[in-house]
């Protein structure tokens, strides 16, 4: 494909939200050694892209200027580099660029054979996009900082959610009444039986006074709080928590980074764990198997074409989006 020119959606400058998005043709990328090239029918956004254009990640994202956002996608391979042994010309797959060099909203974008994963035919396009970083947080966040088991097996643990209809949330809910969970989550009064319907025991509208105190109304103390909403102070959590309660924060701020330093060194039982995701490729398959399994529903917000992706980048940056915004390329 070299030479060729693709469709794709950038921005050059730190700043400018969905206007400061800019619509342009730039060539196709070509895969290096263990990476293929992915002809995209599906991207999904992730607030942490347009974090990324705020500024709020610099100075190491994004690597350089201009950037095109976007990590989730799916789409079909076109073209395998060197050393490629999983995937062929035609194979559907899902996959997660780097946020180092982005890629996601455009034509054709190149990805790593190792966090790339076959899509069978029973997930579509948009549901695969969908899973990579919200997915694979949710899965983290639960498994590896919670402890908790998605085979069912492991003592009861109770956790809440908060956020629970957005992107991470709706999935952390699912995943976790795959464990042996009682699961109490917040969100806004539409999304009550919404959140309810994802399997949560008990749901509280957050701008009630019970919700903004995070109080469980069965009276439950947390195991572990898989915090998915921004600007809840540690002291709204710590009366919540049980004996050796954590807070895992997805989204860690330079406060949450402060308390999760003050309860090491105090060796609090308590505990704040700020969460940086590690993708891997086997963790996204199973996710992928899940979906396919109609173990894990992917809900869908709204989708866009690559020619109106600002709408749905200003859309991202409203944060009230109901699970997932997709591109379709």
């Amino acid at each position: 494909m070299a030479g060729k020119l693709m469709q794709a959606v950038q921005f050059d400058s730190y700043g400018g939200g969905a206007a400061g998005l800019k619509h342009v043709e730039v060539p196709v990328p070509t895969p290096k050694r263990d990476e293929v090239l992915l002809k995209l029918e599906a991207t999904s956004l992730n607030p942490v892209d347009w974090k990324i254009q705020k500024g709020m990640l610099r100075p190491f994202l994004p690597r350089r200027f201009p950037h095109i956002p976007g990590s989730d996608v799916a789409g079909e391979v076109v073209e395998v580099g060197p050393g490629v042994k999983n995937f062929k010309i035609g194979d559907k797959v899902v996959a997660m660029v780097s946020h180092l060099n982005g890629g996601g909203l455009s034509e054709f974008a190149v990805t790593k054979e190792s966090l790339t994963v076959a899509r069978p035919p029973e997930v579509s396009a948009a549901e695969g996009a969908a899973l990579p970083v919200a997915g694979l947080t949710a899965q983290q966040a639960l498994v590896q900082s919670a402890g908790i088991k998605l085979d069912g097996s492991g003592k009861q643990v109770n956790i809440l959610i908060t956020a629970a209809s957005g992107g991470v949330g709706h999935f952390a809910v699912q995943l976790a009444k795959l464990g042996n969970t009682h699961v109490t989550a917040t969100c806004g009064a539409r999304n009550i039986e919404f959140v309810k319907s994802l399997g949560a025991d008990e749901v509280l509208d957050y701008r009630t006074p019970d919700g903004a105190a995070l109080k469980s109304p069965s009276g439950r103390k947390y195991d572990a709080v898989i915090h998915c909403a921004m600007g809840i102070p540690w002291g709204t959590f710590e009366p919540n928590l049980s004996e050796n309660g954590k807070v895992i924060d997805i989204t860690p701020g330079a406060s949450a980074m402060m308390t999760f330093a003050l309860k090491k060194l105090t060796f609090s039982r308590k505990q704040l764990v700020p969460l940086l995701l590690i993708p891997k490729g086997e963790n996204l398959n199973y996710l992928v198997k899940l979906v396919k399994e109609g173990k894990l529903k992917v809900v869908i917000d709204s989708k866009y074409p690559l020619s109106k992706a600002e709408d749905a980048w200003a859309k991202s940056i409203e944060s009230h989006a109901t699970g997932k915004i997709i591109v379709e390329s």
